[in-house]
């Protein structure tokens, strides 16, 4: 333990520990915050963990069939989508993005309706001078640990407008589940990361659940700092299991098997793990605890969080920062 702290010197364990907290907080922020006017979609522009949120919405909205369309945007330029009825939703968790703040200079000129999601910067500064619908999301953590904000206060504003349901206290009840469930969860990302040590891992999961798998390889690369890939079923057993024929380096696939996958998706999964296996590849199949979609997703989330954390101390590296991103915007001033 006196080696672990020496390691995580920012406490990042107890940031994951406190995660569930995070959704009462995000609904507060979002009560009251709204934008006037009919909309056909969002459009959630925003790069790295302050992303991050919209693709956990679409595989909520997929699971729970709500037909309210929306777009991700990951660029210096809106889409063509974000001027069709789209509601767009700013979102950078320090405010100074490069990419995020260019976007919304475009869409205040193009007068589009905007809500910011933030914790402080430029962009909390500019919403505020303008007087326009801002969530300001609690600041001190890194943006990729800030999910439960971001989506309490995203679903919060989305009620508001009448776009969705009103989940609060789904959310609120989610807090006691994942607070009982978490001690679990950690055991089982120690073992998983002990597993998977020494090797590249590929984190595979259903289209339905992709976000999950996606965020596994982002945490595993910013708190592990080691390379990692993810993909999702069944559209890899149409061409990227081919490549497992001949695999350049070490890998270990680790495949998520969620409650509400269609059953033929998980006879794919486990009929890839045999095949893989005459090659030599190890394939394993990692049940995500959960009945609900939320439950579900954020089990998941969390698992992962566990992953790269105790992946991070297996390498002796401090799993907070990021400094190739840091340094890498240096560059580019």
């Amino acid at each position: 333990m006196e080696n672990q702290k020496q390691i995580d010197k920012k406490n990042l364990r107890q940031i994951i520990l406190d995660f569930p907290k995070q959704f009462a907080e995000g609904l507060s922020v979002g009560s009251g915050i709204k934008q006037e006017g009919k909309f056909n979609s969002v459009t959630i522009s925003g790069m790295g963990g302050s992303a991050l949120i919209g693709d956990m919405l679409k595989n909520y909205f997929l699971n729970e069939e709500i037909a309210l369309s929306i777009c991700q945007n990951r660029s210096y330029k809106l889409p063509p989508e974000a001027f069709e009825k789209s509601l767009n939703f700013i979102s950078s968790y320090s405010g100074n993005t490069e990419e995020t703040l260019a976007v919304l200079a475009e869409a205040l000129e193009k007068n589009l309706p905007v809500v910011g999601f933030s914790a402080g910067g430029e962009l909390a500064r500019i919403f505020t001078e303008k007087k326009l619908p801002l969530a300001f999301i609690p600041s001190g953590i890194e943006p990729r640990l800030a999910t439960g904000y971001f989506f309490g206060a995203m679903t919060k504003v989305l009620a508001n407008c009448q776009l969705f349901p009103d989940i609060s206290s789904k959310l609120l009840a989610l807090e006691s589940y994942l607070d009982n469930t978490n001690p679990e969860l950690e055991n089982q990302g120690q073992l998983i990361a002990q597993k998977i040590k020494s090797l590249t891992p590929v984190i595979y999961a259903s289209e339905n659940f992709s976000s999950v798998a996606k965020i596994w390889k982002i945490n595993i690369n910013e708190n592990a700092k080691t390379p990692a890939f993810w993909n999702v079923f069944p559209e890899l057993n149409h061409n990227e299991m081919v490549g497992w024929t001949l695999p350049q380096s070490k890998f270990h696939i680790l495949s998520l098997i969620f409650q509400k996958d269609h059953p033929r998706v998980i006879e794919r999964m486990r009929l890839t793990k045999e095949l893989l296996a005459v090659n030599g590849l190890e394939m394993t199949l990692i049940e995500i605890p959960g009945t609900s979609t939320l439950e579900s997703l954020f089990s998941g989330w969390l698992l992962g969080e566990w992953v790269s954390y105790y992946l991070a101390l297996a390498y002796d590296q401090d799993p907070t920062p990021v400094r190739m991103v840091e340094e890498f915007k240096k560059m580019l001033t």
